[in-house]
């Protein structure tokens, strides 16, 4: 096992470069940038999408055209910036480091983020760790306490039902599970918004921040009241569809082993039901449930946490991710892509770990690579 987890997080390395390599590329050939978005900011134009090639069009169409002058090749990179200083832009250009090739800044980064130095935000005046810093908590709360409760609630009730298949109980909750899974997380937040915080009905749940503004002046027991009370709507939003999904997923694989000759074999030598249940049809019905973990971790933990932090005005890094994207603030997009990448890398070794706790038959040593 000790050869595995090394091989394993040596692949780690080059698996990181290449999700930054690649990356880095698409952003070279994205329309619009920080440059073009500063430019916009001091015309008092709208930057679009198309920026940088309407921008290259126009120069392309009018070059060497009687009674035109050409352009200075510093301004006509960026639509708009006619009128500015050249000098002007060439200091932009030394600022965010596109006065380099692009090779170098990317080498440059590579060097930096295996540091952890993820450099400042173009357009915030703070370290981009110190922004990561700020919005983790959020993140964390919402990736883990929807990631356990879906758990805690999905594995039982999908043995529940695997176990009473067909019947009246596995008919209803079978439709309640398929109404959840067909709403979408940011619909449900809407209407629990409605219904629960201070919509047209009750005001019970707060509807803005982790916790309350008087928080650092409660006791502890009633700092946990109020962290809690301000994550139930967002987690119970964040866990309908993944709840769903997941129990589905433990009935179904539950069945099929169930349905094996080996679980048969154990009932007619007299093993009760919890033995067979939990002594053999468990490791082996888990393991496909272990398997969707790492996706199901990641997604809870950042990307699928983006419109419940909107709705609730939870300022976490699936929101600091989406923004630095509308914003070119590509700092904080690669530290965050580097940091989503390495979360997920690892969740997926802790996985197959999880796969020999619950199976010891299984050894990642002997397999054939």
């Amino acid at each position: 096992m000790t050869a595995y987890l090394l091989r394993r997080l040596l692949l780690m390395i080059p698996t990181l470069f290449g999700i930054l390599l690649v990356s880095f590329v698409v952003v070279q050939f994205a329309p619009g940038g920080p440059i073009e978005r500063v430019i916009a900011q001091l015309t008092g134009d709208d930057i679009s999408a198309t920026a940088r090639i309407s921008g290259a069009t126009s120069e392309i169409r009018n070059p060497g055209q009687p009674g035109t002058t050409a352009a200075d090749p510093v301004t006509s990179r960026y639509r708009g910036a006619q009128g500015l200083d050249p000098k002007f832009i060439k200091e932009l250009e030394r600022q965010f480091g596109f006065d380099k090739p692009a090779h170098e800044r990317f080498l440059l980064m590579v060097w930096n983020f295996a540091r952890f130095d993820f450099g400042k935000s173009y357009f915030r005046d703070t370290k981009v760790i110190d922004l990561i810093k700020e919005k983790l908590p959020v993140s964390i709360s919402l990736g883990i306490w929807m990631t356990l409760l879906t758990y805690l609630i999905s594995i039982p009730l999908g043995i529940r039902k695997a176990v009473r298949d067909g019947s009246r109980f596995d008919v209803w909750s079978s439709g309640f599970i398929v109404i959840g899974y067909a709403v979408p997380g940011f619909l449900f937040a809407i209407l629990l918004i409605v219904l629960l915080a201070g919509g047209s009905f009750y005001s019970i749940f707060p509807l803005r921040g982790l916790t309350s503004d008087y928080f650092a002046t409660l006791a502890w027991p009633l700092k946990i009241v109020d962290y809690f009370w301000h994550l139930t709507l967002p987690i119970i939003s964040m866990a309908l569809g993944a709840f769903a999904t997941m129990t589905l997923l433990t009935k179904n694989s539950f069945l099929d082993e169930i349905r094996k000759q080996y679980v048969l074999t154990a009932r007619m030598k007299g093993l009760p039901q919890s033995r067979v249940l939990y002594g053999h049809v468990f490791r082996n019905a888990m393991l496909i449930v272990i398997a969707g973990f790492p996706g199901a971790f990641v997604h809870a933990f950042f990307t699928g946490s983006l419109l419940i932090e909107t709705i609730f005005s939870l300022d976490g890094l699936g929101l600091l991710g989406f923004e630095s994207v509308l914003n070119r603030d590509y700092p904080v997009v690669f530290a965050t892509l580097f940091i989503f990448s390495l979360v997920g890398l690892v969740v997926n070794l802790v996985s197959d770990l999880t796969y020999t706790w619950v199976d010891p038959r299984i050894d990642f040593e002997t397999r054939e690579t």
